[in-house]
């Protein structure tokens, strides 16, 4: 570019002469930014005044968004442009290289920092008055990059907020430590609240959950470890290190938890379970479920988190469209009978059953569920907790349902003998009996009720249909690429001819959206089976689930892997991931 910026801060007239002369605004544009900075009374970065004013581009660049003019600004200066990803940066590492007050002085922040080199994202690219004092003192070299003024705004007063938190807390706990594994216990007043110390442990729990909503994650970790524990987010399936922090805040992290899901704090010798209901930043409900675990280290937990808004999907936004919805909804509607949802364990079988039975609730059924534990709290549905210290489990809970005048009634989980047969018997009754069931597929599901001692003139009497399902994660769209020659392994695999495509396959790449993993977000493929009359005349002794597949593949069924297929032709997943989902059903 031919415009030469002078040193220092960034000033808003040169920036906008900067983007006059490189085409990027008009000289009317640059006026409506003249007169935009005499209105304001906020002092900010140049480019957040511009962005906020939603101008065109010039030559169909559309508007300028701060991300388009982020982008101006490296190619500008000549430096490399970054996207501040928090799951990829280790905070309290960042943190020790320069304080707050030093990074906001000279709008930097420190994003990495290995034995030879630290990272600095800068707002500023052209004031380099830090980076020869900023050498010195880590003693290494400093590369730049820039980054996106609210980002670089917005990461450093969290990221330097967690570490004071972090600090204070430890500081609170220190004292109170021992030789033996640190066990802080946040104490419940009569009345009087946490002290001031541990209002630390409170912040930083209330980040915890925040960040994990804003994160998209699916399930939280928190893992003891020597000399530090860990924090892990599961998002899309996978699990991404978030932070590393001393044993014993982690410890006062997980009583914390517990206290807030009335969980008992002083028992760290058995698993327990609870649960928390709060709100999002953007105010929707969302369920905790909590479970500890003891391990050699203390105590683990793992918070599973459960939106409401995802729990109860429509069948279009679960991934159940054509043929499979028609199939799916005319089991539904069946209206009496078994109809067992299966799969491994995260396949997504819950927000299925959830939704189903948002499909099917209405105010003249009485629609009542059976659960351990109750993962989402519903209006719709008269929902029971199984309590296996009284006695209470899923077969208990069955029999004293069925004296409640139920029409349509969900278990969460048939587990054993007791169970089925108490399934089964609701289903002889006249009552439509949803469940799940572990197992690889659709066909496999009768012969794990011939394992749980279900007769087969039983089974052959009561159950209506099966579907097994799996979630697959989608390709990000910003960087999809089609498929070369390094998928053909994949496309082999699974009978996938790439000489002979009309439409294109993808492959993952990986750019900021995608946190560099090619996905954003899961769907689900489904292997629906109706049990029609000549799939029911194959429920005999000895049972062949070999035939029973044929069969129901012969009259429509689509497998998972053939499920899996159509969704990477249409685009939305890849073939490696459809291998990687389906690999067990070869």
């Amino acid at each position: 570019m031919e415009f030469i910026a002078t040193s220092g801060n960034l000033h808003l007239e040169e920036v906008v002469a900067a983007l006059i002369a490189t085409g990027l605004i008009t000289q009317d544009g640059g006026q409506c930014v003249r007169d935009a900075a005499l209105r304001s009374v906020e002092e900010c970065h140049p480019l957040e005044l511009i962005a906020s004013l939603g101008l065109p581009g010039c030559a169909g660049e559309g508007r300028l968004t701060l991300d388009v003019l982020t982008d101006w600004l490296a190619d500008w200066c000549g430096l490399e442009r970054v996207h501040i990803d928090p799951l990829r940066v280790d905070v309290s590492r960042i943190t020790a290289i320069m304080s707050l007050s030093y990074a906001r002085r000279y709008g930097i922040l420190c994003l990495d920092a290995s034995a030879d080199e630290i990272v600095v994202a800068t707002m500023q690219p052209f004031d380099v008055s830090w980076l020869e004092s900023l050498q010195e003192f880590a003693e290494r070299s400093v590369r730049r990059v820039v980054a996106s003024p609210a980002q670089i705004k917005k990461y450093s007063e969290r990221f330097y907020s967690l570490t004071a938190s972090v600090v204070g807390a430890g500081a609170a706990i220190a004292p109170m430590a021992d030789d033996a594994v640190p066990a802080h216990v946040l104490q419940i007043g009569d009345g009087d609240g946490f002290t001031a110390d541990d209002q630390h442990v409170i912040k930083l729990v209330e980040w915890l959950l925040q960040f994990a909503f804003e994160q998209r994650a699916s399930d939280i970790h928190l893992e003891p470890r020597l000399p530090e524990g860990r924090i892990r987010f599961r998002v899309d399936g996978i699990l991404h290190p978030v932070y590393r922090l001393p044993d014993a805040v982690m410890t006062s992290m997980v009583s914390r938890l517990k206290i807030l899901a009335r969980m008992d704090v002083t028992e760290r010798r058995r698993p327990q379970v609870g649960r928390i209901k709060t709100l999002s930043a953007n105010s929707a409900a969302v369920e905790l479920r909590l479970s500890s675990m003891p391990t050699a280290l203390g105590e683990k937990l793992v918070v599973r988190i459960f939106d409401a808004s995802l729990m109860m999907q429509s069948f279009d936004q679960l991934g159940l469209a054509g043929r499979d919805l028609t199939r799916w909804r005319r089991i539904l509607n069946i209206g009496q009978g078994l109809v067992l949802v299966t799969g491994p364990t995260g396949s997504g079988k819950t927000t299925t059953l959830y939704s189903s039975l948002k499909y099917l609730a209405a105010t003249a059924v009485n629609l009542s569920t059976i659960e351990d534990p109750i993962e989402m709290l519903i209006d719709d549905f008269n929902q029971s907790q199984i309590n296996t210290a009284i006695d209470f489990g899923f077969a208990e809970a069955i029999r004293a349902l069925m004296r409640q005048d139920p029409d349509i009634i969900m278990v969460g989980e048939i587990r054993d003998a007791e169970t089925a047969h108490m399934a089964i018997q609701a289903a002889l009754t006249g009552h439509l009996v949803l469940s799940t069931l572990h197992t690889q597929d659709a066909p496999s599901a009768i012969s794990r009720l011939v394992d749980l001692e279900v007769s087969l003139h039983l089974l052959r009497a009561t159950l209506v249909g099966v579907v097994a399902q799996r979630l697959i994660r989608i390709l990000c769209k910003d960087c999809r690429v089609v498929v070369d020659d390094s998928n053909r392994a994949a496309a082999d695999a699974l009978g996938i001819d790439l000489n002979d495509r009309r439409s294109p396959l993808y492959r993952a790449v990986g750019c900021h959206k995608c946190r560099h993993t090619g996905y954003l977000g899961r769907t689900a493929v489904y292997e629906i089976m109706p049990l029609s009359q000549s799939l029911l005349a194959l429920v005999i002794d000895p049972l062949n689930v070999q035939a029973i597949r044929a069969v129901a593949v012969d009259e429509g069924m689509r497998m998972l892997r053939e499920a899996g297929v159509s969704a990477a032709e249409a685009g939305s997943s890849s073939l490696d991931e459809v291998l990687r989902v389906t690999a067990e059903l070869t």
